[in-house]
């Protein structure tokens, strides 16, 4: 009998000097990117590549924005094939997108990238329009027949990407992806931010979204915000910027 005592406190003064390898295992190493409207994910390669050099595993969804459900499925599903937990970032209305896909259990925190943050019954169109973009183009936005929204290819570059070179902004107005009405006028559900960590960039030169919309939506949140001098294109003319705001969510988030 005193030999199974005397192996059972041996026992626990080892376990309680054995360091816990839970932190190694609760790192934050994925990252999973969702893009805004009228631009895929191609754009985010320069911020790709600097998290994939500091050792993080990033996955870019190709969300379809033909519905605000269709295009949290897409994120879902990207997030249900990770390893482990993960860092979700959306730019612009992917902010709507991961507003509701951060609830997903195994999101650590979120990060909004000039990016609409909504609250519960809250719309991008009802966001976009209770703080308007000031002075923006006359005709900027356009719909097709069929009820999808996209941007004048003329105005494409002074709205979305002024602080990319002339060649680069106009190819992205050439190639950008309409975003279907439904997406942009479905009511958001619960979203993450509630519970979870996040951090947001506000654009200062942003033409898309005011970024006084930007701040008070980040401000409502609680979201550690941040601001760099850049169009609504910041992922592709600051990435730098941007990988450094992920990295520190990501460390935050890791323990």
């Amino acid at each position: 009998m005193k030999q199974l005592l005397s192996l059972a406190i041996a026992a626990l003064a080892l376990s309680a000097a054995t360091p816990v390898s839970g932190a190694s295992a609760a790192e934050v190493k994925n990252v999973v990117i969702a893009h805004g409207a009228f631009a895929d994910g191609s754009g985010w390669r320069d911020v790709s590549d600097a998290l994939t050099k500091k050792g993080y595993s990033v996955t870019v969804v190709q969300q379809p924005l033909t519905s605000l459900e269709d295009d949290i499925s897409a994120v879902k599903r990207v997030l249900a094939l990770q390893d482990g937990p993960a860092i979700l970032v959306g730019h612009s209305y992917g902010g709507m997108v991961i507003s509701d896909a951060g609830n997903a259990e195994n999101v650590a925190g979120l990060v909004y990238i000039a990016a609409f943050q909504p609250d519960a019954g809250e719309s991008l169109v009802d966001l976009a329009q209770s703080k308007p973009v000031i002075n923006m183009k006359k005709g900027g936005l356009l719909v097709t027949k069929d009820h999808f929204f996209y941007l004048d290819p003329e105005a494409f570059p002074e709205l979305f990407a002024a602080d990319l070179p002339k060649a680069d902004a106009e190819f992205l107005a050439r190639s950008q992806v309409f975003a279907s009405q439904r997406a942009f006028t479905t009511e958001a559900s619960a979203p993450a931010w509630k519970s979870k960590p996040s951090w947001a960039l506000v654009a200062t030169e942003d033409r898309s979204i005011n970024p006084d919309l930007e701040r008070d939506m980040a401000k409502r949140a609680g979201s550690k915000v941040s601001e760099v001098k850049a169009s609504h294109a910041v992922y592709a003319s600051k990435p730098d910027v941007v990988a450094a705001l992920i990295v520190t969510a990501a460390r935050a988030v890791s323990h």
